[in-house]
């Protein structure tokens, strides 16, 4: 089993499930989608950036078997930086 958390700024929780229902997980509840072998747990809060700026910062924990984690962290992270979506 592995367990990887990473935060990404500059998306919504929304986007963040959308982006792994589309990478072949099923949303389960508004902070869960799970897929074969992974399950993704979505949180969210404000933070400062800079000054009185804030964004949402998405923190996302993957677990499951590492052959299907490791592949769904990579391809969720290029998903989540680009700009957009």
């Amino acid at each position: 089993m592995m367990r990887e958390q990473k935060s990404f700024r500059g998306i919504s929780q929304r986007l963040a499930r959308n982006y792994l229902s589309n990478l072949g997980g099923e949303a389960v509840s508004d902070d869960r989608v799970e897929g074969d072998d992974w399950t993704a747990t979505l949180s969210s809060e404000k933070v400062k950036a800079a000054g009185s700026i804030e964004l949402t910062e998405v923190t996302v924990v993957f677990e499951g078997e590492a052959s299907a984690v490791e592949p769904l962290v990579e391809d969720f992270t290029r998903k989540a930086m680009r700009a957009g979506g």
